[in-house]
């Protein structure tokens, strides 16, 4: 009979950790719905939304992401867009939705916005019927997805064509987007030229710093300091404009890069807790959730 050999205490050991952290992890998953719901708001394939949700919620308040991608890429599915937020929040009672929409270069950034707009119209319509408070949204979208959020933000005739009640608050994350027109006429990324072109009135027509002329909902600006184009000072260029119509526009600057402004949301950081400072403030109900306790 031949003698198996015997297996090394410190491969043991990893293995025993190993199986530790995956009960762990199962664990976590059974206190929300890790599978999300996928849901159709539109006619385009791409209309299409997924719904993560904690057991049985009652009333929960809702974070809307929206992917970025540079206009033209993107998915809502991608782990860098849902991993770390779903992780945080879900625990803490919030319904977490994460939105396609059609991309170039089949529709332009408009027509994108005008995307999320039914988006939002379709969950504030519905979102009882997932357990949730339609009252109590909170705008969310990186990069591209972040100008679309804030186009929303700043177009009065936007929301009023989708028939769109007043959110909470948006939270724009990494956007050089705010002035299309000055963006478009410094020097910039040749990718810009591909999503807006070369016509000033249509630059006009997506750009908030153009669009906004009467205060919305409050907006939180997070900028990386580690990018050339700096959109830090686009953002306080564009939070001045908008001290001037009353609405309240908040620059929060990070020390992370354009991509780990979107992915390191939702981990238990300061930067996270900065970014819930400002949903504390948006309302009471999603104060006393967010100080309830950290997520598990």
């Amino acid at each position: 009979m031949t003698n198996k050999p015997a297996i090394p205490r410190a491969l043991l050991k990893r293995c025993l950790a190993f199986v530790i952290f995956i009960g762990l992890f199962s664990s976590a998953a059974c206190s929300h719905q890790v599978k999300p719901q996928s849901i159709s708001y539109g006619k385009d394939k791409l209309h299409t939304f997924d719904l993560y949700s904690p057991k049985k919620p009652q009333s929960a308040p809702i974070i809307i992401m929206v992917h970025g991608g540079a206009w033209r890429f993107g998915d809502k599915s991608s782990v860098g867009v849902v991993k770390n937020k779903v992780a945080r929040w879900l625990p803490n009672g919030f319904i977490f939705i994460s939105v396609n929409y059609r991309l170039l270069p089949d529709s332009d950034p408009l027509e994108q916005a005008e995307d999320i707009a039914a988006a939002l119209a379709y969950i504030q319509k519905n979102g009882d019927r997932w357990g949730a408070d339609p009252n109590k949204i909170v705008l969310m979208g990186h990069s591209a997805g972040a100008h679309l959020v804030t186009m929303l933000a700043t177009s009065a005739a936007i929301v009023a064509d989708h028939d769109i009640k007043p959110w909470l608050g948006t939270i724009s994350i990494d956007t050089a987007a705010f002035d299309i027109v000055a963006l478009m006429e410094r020097d910039h990324y040749r990718f810009y030229d591909r999503v807006f072109g070369d016509d000033k009135d249509y630059w006009k027509s997506v750009s908030p710093q153009h669009i906004l002329e009467k205060p919305q909902q409050p907006l939180l600006a997070i900028c990386s300091t580690q990018r050339k184009d700096n959109p830090c000072e686009a953002a306080e260029v564009f939070a001045h404009k908008a001290l001037m119509t009353d609405m309240r526009v908040e620059v929060l600057k990070v020390d992370l890069s354009h991509k780990q402004a979107n992915t390191e949301l939702g981990r238990d950081t300061a930067y996270t807790e900065k970014v819930e400072s400002f949903m504390k403030d948006l309302d009471n109900a999603v104060a006393q959730l967010l100080r309830n306790g950290k997520a598990q």
